[in-house]
């Protein structure tokens, strides 16, 4: 991974593009959260229904602040026990605070501070959150090769991220803040 090859992602990012990037399980697929055209090109490329809503990961938990802030003092300390890691936290959003076309039909917003290197340069220097799906259309098998990735998105997609995988078996658990409950 070149800071070069960062910059050109962080440049696509903020001009609306797509890009795809190593994560700590399988490739992944990002834009910017708050770019609605960008998003919609990126719902349309995986197939995915708006309702489903998206995950935002992010470098630390810094980035989710204004999100975070009016959390009780002991579910700040479940999500920093966290992270960074494999694990995306359901977090409610009574300020609106997040676009419905990340949210979807829900209440809450998925957010993830992510302990990959590459995500974590990523996020640092587009300086914020970064939508975060997998590189693949719904309902098909993740993408763990960037020769399969290259193939079937390299035409749609503004760049890719060099870097490795990380070594979990499958993508981040999920689970929600307020009740525990694990999802998936």
């Amino acid at each position: 991974m070149t800071k070069l090859n960062i910059q050109l992602a962080c440049q696509n990012l903020k001009q609306g593009n797509i890009i795809a990037y190593p994560t700590e399980a399988v490739w992944g697929i990002g834009c910017d959260p708050y770019n609605e055209a960008a998003v919609s090109n990126l719902l349309c490329l995986k197939n995915r229904p708006v309702s489903k809503g998206l995950i935002l990961i992010g470098a630390s938990i810094d980035q989710f602040e204004p999100l975070v802030r009016r959390l009780r003092t002991e579910q700040r300390d479940t999500l920093g026990s966290s992270w960074p890691g494999h694990i995306t936290w359901l977090v409610p959003d009574p300020d609106q605070l997040i676009p419905e076309w990340i949210k979807g039909r829900h209440q809450s917003v998925a957010i993830r501070v992510s302990g990959h290197p590459v995500v974590q340069e990523l996020c640092t220097g587009f300086a914020g959150p970064i939508v975060s799906t997998s590189a693949n259309e719904a309902g098909e098998k993740e993408i763990r090769s960037r020769l399969i990735l290259e193939d079937k998105f390299a035409d749609k997609i503004a760049c890719i991220v060099d870097g490795d995988l990380g070594h979990a078996a499958k993508p981040s658990e999920m689970r929600d803040l307020l009740s525990g409950r694990v999802i998936r």
